[in-house]
């Protein structure tokens, strides 16, 4: 049975810090090797950024929740270790930026001060669990899936079969058919659902998987209609079991889950999953909701006096366009709106200082990079308007066509082309100052991404951009692709947004407002989606074909948005996926680690735990050796069946029955008890010994 601990109460935490420690001293040593340090940093949410010598800190806030005690020390971190900013994100994290690698380790160890963890945010790992951010308040959900998703979170943090995936893995949870928290376009998606089950109602989710958007976006495949609470986080170990022993490692732009469902197709993939269900951890996983604390109004009766209204006018927009009721009688949630994500440590402090007492200590960031504060009353809301209106957040049109998404593209990102953030802001401006019946609109969407890989969700966008570069006369500019339909049906349904056409970055403005003013003027009623949809992706095409004209270029369209120097492309390595580690002996020394780890696990009794740390040491182990005759492994399953080929039909290994892949997936056919788990961890530590000789052996022959 699940329980709801925190990171400070985990004595592994401690360890992980330390453990950064030495790792950061061994790689500035010359003692590990630069891939196999990457892969180590980016599992613990340190990721490379553009500018060189600093980095990016992910921190992992489960589904975009915090409390004011942690929004403040997350502000107090980036003064000591950043440059003072915070950056929300669509995955419902916070990062900071312009970190030095050497202090990583202690500004880790203060986060957890307020029980705040970056492990696991970035690299192959299971990343942020996202979710509705009305989850709790909505009037219209079947429940409430925080305490699904930190179950979630909180069962498959440092779970061994999910550190060196061959990709990421995202899941998102909704609330409701409106499917806010996008599930379509995630790894897994899971929707909460009612049925009635022998007699009773019975929580349960409709659940999709192999959804992502990136350079090839593919929406999810449902493969439950109805699975019930108790059975999700089971069913999600046995699909990661399948990922990890299947998915492809060699080219990263080909693993993730969707290409694998692509490459053997779902009812070979559904077999996969079901035949991991014996040794699984738990058949079924129960979640004690009763025990989850939730979300409460604010408790003390704190006094303040009410700033007068500068403007009423801006008051009653900001209330109409940002302000929802709760499902709780007699309160309201209000969202704030952080242009491009982005808000200091300075305003962070002030405003938590300020509205704790007002709202209740349950903070959320939102997919669409904003903060939502909840269980306010009715007659506190022109204070929390005052109190926004002095950091200048009152925008209003959270969740409009003006609350535009952005990836931070080449402000820090290594893949970024083109400016996204400059792009963004200049493009709500506009939509504010020449479209406002535009703030009223929560369907047609607006998203722009650095690059083709959807960082800032463009593929799913009613009308979307993302960052390129085109040529004239031997110069480069930057460039925005357009992309026209894309958009969330609900129930788990998506839309694709067709590409269009590529122009110089300088005229989004003029390509907006071409389709804005076309849609104005021949829409008859229908909404935006509906009617670009209708018209289709050769009709903008058409439209916009004068824009992507370069035979009158001006020299501003060879600067990007918030630049002054010419345009340059400079694309670095992306370790949004991590890396591959290739060297032979960094891969024995992995194999040892693992039995250590499996070692550890036999002693906590924890024996499914233990299994496939064992199992991923004889998969290292046989990687090794075929690397060192120059096979090349993609994948978990191709190494047993390339091992058998190479090494036991030449008899080069002798095996128990004859065949390294049966001996090594016994772990499927046995419970996971500790006689088995004790058994396999023995065959483990023979296999990995037997390995090391066989490549010492071979070493001596070739000197």
């Amino acid at each position: 049975m699940q329980s709801f601990r925190t990171e400070l109460e985990n004595p592994v935490v401690e360890r992980d810090i330390i453990e950064l420690e030495q790792k950061i001293r061994a790689f500035r040593e010359g003692r590990m090797t630069e891939e196999k340090f990457r892969s180590l940093r980016l599992a613990r949410g340190v990721y490379g950024q553009r500018q060189p010598g600093v980095q990016m800190v992910r921190i992992k806030l489960p589904y975009g929740k915090m409390t004011f005690a942690q929004w403040k020390r997350i502000a107090d971190v980036s003064d000591e270790y950043s440059n003072g900013n915070l950056h929300l994100t669509t995955r419902q994290d916070i990062q900071i930026h312009f970190v030095s690698l050497d202090r990583t380790p202690q500004l880790w160890a203060d986060l957890e001060k307020d029980a705040i963890t970056i492990r696991e945010a970035c690299g192959n790992t299971v990343r942020n669990i996202t979710a509705s951010d009305t989850t709790g308040i909505d009037p219209e959900e079947a429940f409430d899936v925080t305490p699904y998703a930190h179950a979630m979170f909180e069962y498959f943090l440092r779970k061994p079969l999910c550190q060196e995936m061959g990709r990421k893995f995202k899941i998102a949870f909704s609330n409701s058919e409106r499917d806010t928290g996008l599930t379509y376009m995630h790894d897994l998606g899971a929707i909460a659902r009612i049925r009635e089950v022998d007699g009773q109602l019975r929580r349960g989710f409709k659940v999709l998987i192999g959804g992502g958007l990136g350079a090839q976006p593919h929406l999810a495949i449902t493969t439950h209609e109805f699975l019930e609470a108790d059975r999700l986080i089971p069913y999600l170990e046995a699909v990661l079991r399948v990922f990890d022993r299947h998915g492809e490692r060699n080219s990263r732009h080909k693993a993730r889950i969707k290409f694998l469902i692509q490459k053997i197709g779902i009812d070979a993939f559904n077999e996969l999953v079901l035949s991991e269900e014996k040794a699984l951890t738990h058949d079924r996983y129960p979640i004690n909701v009763d025990a989850w604390p939730p979300s409460n109004p604010p408790a003390g009766n704190r006094s303040f006096e009410t700033a007068p209204m500068s403007d009423e006018r801006r008051f009653e927009k900001w209330r109409a366009t940002n302000v929802i009721a709760q499902k709780q009688e007699g309160y309201f949630a209000a969202y704030v709106r952080v242009p491009n994500g982005n808000i200091s440590s300075d305003a962070s402090r002030r405003l938590a200082d300020r509205l704790q007492g007002v709202v209740a200590d349950d903070l959320r960031v939102t997919v669409n990079q904003n903060l939502q504060l909840r269980f306010i009353k009715p007659d506190d809301l022109q204070y929390v308007f005052a109190v926004l209106d002095e950091e200048g957040f009152t925008a209003p049109g959270a969740w409009s066509t003006a609350d535009i998404i952005s990836c931070p593209g080449t402000d820090t990102c290594n893949l970024g082309i083109s400016n996204s953030t400059g792009t963004a802001l200049a493009l709500s401006e506009l939509i504010e100052d020449e479209y406002p019946e535009l703030l009223f609109d929560r369907e047609t969407t607006i998203r722009i991404s650095g690059c083709m890989n959807s960082c800032g969700q463009h593929g799913m966008a009613s009308i979307g951009f993302h960052g390129s570069s085109l040529k004239s006369g031997g110069r480069v500019l930057p460039a925005l692709q357009v992309l026209i339909g894309g958009g969330t049906l609900g129930s788990g349904f998506g839309r694709i947004a067709d590409k269009v056409t590529k122009i110089p970055s300088r005229r989004a403005p003029q390509a907006l407002r071409i389709i804005l003013d076309d849609h104005r003027a021949n829409g008859q009623g229908k909404s935006f989606n509906e009617y670009c949809v209708e018209k289709g992706d050769r009709y903008y095409y058409e439209l916009l074909k004068p824009l992507a004209d370069l035979s009158s270029l001006s020299n501003d369209e060879f600067i990007d948005w918030g630049q002054q120097e010419k345009f340059e492309t400079a694309i670095g390595v992306g370790e949004c996926a991590g890396v591959m580690i290739d060297l032979v002996a960094t891969l024995i020394l992995e194999a040892e680690e693992k039995l250590g780890h499996s070692r550890s696990c036999l002693d906590a009794a924890a024996w499914a735990d233990a299994i496939y740390h064992a199992y991923s040491a004889q998969v290292h182990a046989a990687k090794a050796l075929l690397l060192q005759q120059g096979v090349q492994c993609n994948t978990q399953i191709g190494i047993l069946g390339d091992f058998d080929k190479h090494f036991t039909e030449t008899s080069r290994y002798a095996t128990i029955s004859g065949s390294f892949k049966a001996d090594v997936m016994r772990m499927n056919d046995e419970q996971a008890t500790q006689a088995f788990a004790t058994e396999y961890f023995e065959q483990a530590v023979a296999f990995t010994v037997s390995s090391k000789k066989i490549r010492e052996d071979q070493l001596r022959s070739e000197s």
